[in-house]
């Protein structure tokens, strides 16, 4: 099975006649997935290789019955843009937009806790069920249908992930990568529940990174409720305390948000700890093993 997305998903983009939203609309078609089209205000009517484009995220999904939509508006905008799609009452929004301001994302919030949409971002590489569907910019090349859940905050280490499941044989289930914004939508434990409830998932790779505590609480629901092995990987061991790193919520600012800090309650909760971002895979193919 899956989580979130899989033949069923019905796309359209949001900033699809942009140079990155068209690329990597194509690309997501390619791999199989329905993108049926997309929305650029004042261009509706128009088709742009093979999408229609619409005015509003509400024409596009009455039209062609999308049940998800790929942001790819600029960092201004797009806060409005997953608004839009909030109150179009769309299920499933996933923001790629990196440099969103933290005040707008808290508007954003606000809407979301008020709705019953499931947003993924924003700052993120998407999710991709292999063979299925593909929202955003992985390369879906390194991917393969099996059992292994991934979750993380980073995206280049989402493909790390991936590729080593792939090359140890166990291949994925779904991988997700849910940003590095401080704020954003699903987290780990509501991504931990999905996978805790799809019988297919047989292990779990979580990845994360210094800042915020996201891994801290996903460390207490690991304890309470997963039941299949869990390997783990924090980044930013070397960070010093209140440097920002990478991501705009990769940063040490109190008890529980370094590196140290998350291994010890990840290890404490049955979570294996991956020394390097090289053995994540090895680690898990030895964990399947018992």
């Amino acid at each position: 099975m899956s989580i979130l997305v899989n033949k069923d998903t019905v796309l359209m983009t949001q900033g699809i006649t942009g140079k990155a939203g068209l690329f990597h609309s194509i690309k997501c078609r390619d791999y199989g997935t329905q993108l049926v089209g997309g929305v650029t205000p004042g261009r509706g009517g128009q088709v742009v290789e093979g999408f229609k484009i619409f005015d509003t995220v509400a024409a596009c999904k009455e039209e062609t019955g999308a049940n998800a939509t790929m942001i790819f508006v600029p960092p201004p905008f797009a806060a409005a843009s997953i608004i839009e799609a909030i109150d179009a009452d769309m299920p499933l929004i996933v923001a790629i937009t990196e440099g969103i301001p933290v005040h707008d994302m808290i508007k954003v919030k606000r809407y979301l806790d008020l709705s019953d949409s499931v947003l993924i971002g924003p700052n993120c590489p998407g999710i991709v069920t292999p063979n299925q569907a593909k929202i955003g910019i992985a390369p879906d090349n390194i991917f393969k249908p099996g059992k292994i859940g991934v979750v993380s905050r980073s995206g280049t280490l989402t493909y790390e992930a991936v590729y080593q499941t792939t090359l140890n044989g166990l291949g994925q289930t779904t991988a997700i990568g849910i940003g590095g914004d401080p704020i954003h939508g699903i987290n780990f434990v509501d991504v931990l529940e999905l996978f805790r409830d799809d019988p297919d998932t047989e292990g779990i790779i979580l990845i994360g990174e210094i800042g915020g505590l996201d891994e801290v609480e996903a460390a207490e629901f690991i304890a309470d409720e997963i039941k299949v092995p869990v390997v783990g990987f924090i980044a930013g061991v070397s960070a010093p305390p209140g440097k920002r790193m990478g991501h705009a919520g990769a940063i040490i600012e109190g008890k529980g948000t370094s590196a140290e800090a998350k291994i010890k309650v990840l290890t404490e909760a049955g979570v294996t700890i991956a020394p390097n971002a090289t053995l994540i895979g090895e680690l898990m193919r030895d964990r399947m093993k018992g």
